[in-house]
């Protein structure tokens, strides 16, 4: 840790802003959302179909609209479209606290998927930007912080559910109060560089550059397989040992690898590896950690969690060597006044690839007639989706389509000195 505070202090300080946000935006999200659905159900009365459709709407709302997103931060300007999204979501965490009627509970669903679609693109886009020199570093702690507010958010909400669950939403939308005011005084505006052309033309330009389409469906694997730690491996802790109680061990051990190792092994990836092959050892460690629940081992409860406990260990470990350099090279692909359009693209694709692959992994679990939670062609399938990723991303590399080229100029300059908030 003494080297993850020591690196924060070195970077100035819009980004150490910009990362203690994401502490908070994690702690503000997960300190809801967990609890969302037993709260529709136990005391709202809503049906189950009812309640997926409150949450399909959130997610909907934030993965279908990243591009939308992506592209308000290249035209007005990172700092406003993060400021914006925060604000927006804690009128959207808000509603849930003080409305039960369903077109009430659909807006707070829009709002604070909306929210995540403006400020996730937008935040990358700024710390691209503010740090061009030292992205892997500066994504590294966002990962470290991301982390760690993902375990304290779910901890702070099951606390304040004992009082009432319109206390733990309140919480959560004072979280990104304080949030959206702080980035109001100290965030500063970053000059912005037109694209040139229309927002039409910005997304052609986008959607044809075959490097990076290519780059993007290598990499939506990972996120694919970042959604098992909410599916797979809670299923099969809790089958293994009988009790929901082991689910929590996953996400200990998640959070604990990410804080103590994220910022020494990025730092020593990019001194020994160049970014294709990092990227690919990550995908194929976190792929082969898959095939550790195959493995089934007799005795007491906490020896027949360890292959899934070792698969959760494996999954961080492989996220945390892959995704610091995955957001480096995300901007590299992209010439100056589409650096957001870009990362929006990316995440729309990968949260629909995630989803996909999530719903596939499910349907495995239905199909399977085995006595076991999770069957082995549902752990097959993810150790296929990280180990094919890995090929693909060291083909990429092979074949130079992960080396930044030269950006082409943009058809029309920006006004000089222009600035937009």
């Amino acid at each position: 840790m003494t080297a993850t505070w020591r690196t924060l202090r070195s970077f100035p300080t819009a980004i150490q802003l910009l990362v203690v946000n994401q502490f908070g935006v994690n702690v503000g999200f997960y300190l809801l959302l967990p609890f969302l659905a037993g709260y529709l159900a136990d005391d709202v009365g809503l049906s189950a179909a009812l309640i997926g459709l409150i949450l399909g709407v959130r997610n909907l709302s934030q993965q279908g609209l990243f591009l939308l997103g992506g592209t308000a931060a290249d035209r007005l300007g990172s700092r406003g479209v993060i400021i914006a999204g925060c604000a927006l979501r804690t009128v959207g965490f808000g509603l849930f606290a003080v409305g039960v009627s369903l077109p009430v509970l659909l807006a707070a669903s829009v709002l604070s998927g909306l929210a995540g679609a403006l400020f996730n693109p937008a935040v990358r886009a700024y710390l691209a930007q503010a740090a061009p020199e030292r992205r892997a570093e500066g994504f590294a702690l966002f990962n470290v912080f991301a982390s760690a507010g993902s375990l304290v958010g779910p901890l702070l909400g099951g606390a304040l559910l004992l009082i009432d669950f319109r206390v733990a939403a309140l919480g959560a939308a004072g979280v990104f109060a304080v949030l959206t005011v702080a980035q109001v005084l100290v965030l500063p505006p970053q000059p912005r560089v037109a694209s040139g052309q229309s927002v039409l033309g910005d997304w052609r330009e986008c959607v044809t550059d075959r490097r990076f389409i290519a780059f993007t469906l290598a990499l939506s694997a990972l996120y694919a397989s970042q959604n098992q730690l909410y599916l797979v491996l809670p299923v099969q802790a809790e089958q293994a040992t009988g009790h929901p109680g082991a689910v929590a061990a996953l996400f200990v051990v998640s959070t604990v690898v990410t804080l103590a190792w994220q910022v020494p092994v990025t730092a020593a990836l990019q001194r020994h590896l160049a970014r294709g092959p990092a990227i690919a050892l990550g995908l194929a460690v976190l792929g082969g950690g898959f095939l550790l629940p195959l493995v089934s081992l007799p005795g007491p409860a906490p020896v027949r969690l360890l292959p899934v406990l070792g698969a959760a260990l494996l999954l961080a470990v492989g996220v945390m060597i892959a995704q610091p350099f995955v957001l480096e090279l995300i901007p590299a692909f992209a010439r100056g006044g589409l650096t957001g359009t870009y990362f929006g693209l990316f995440y729309l694709v990968s949260g629909v690839v995630a989803a996909v692959g999530t719903a596939a992994v499910g349907r495995a679990m239905d199909d399977a007639t085995t006595t076991t939670a999770v069957p082995a062609v549902a752990w097959l399938l993810c150790a296929g989706l990280g180990l094919a990723s890995a090929g693909s991303v060291w083909l990429l590399h092979r074949a130079g389509w992960l080396t930044p080229r030269p950006a082409p100029a943009a058809p029309a300059p920006a006004v000089a000195g222009e600035v937009r908030q």
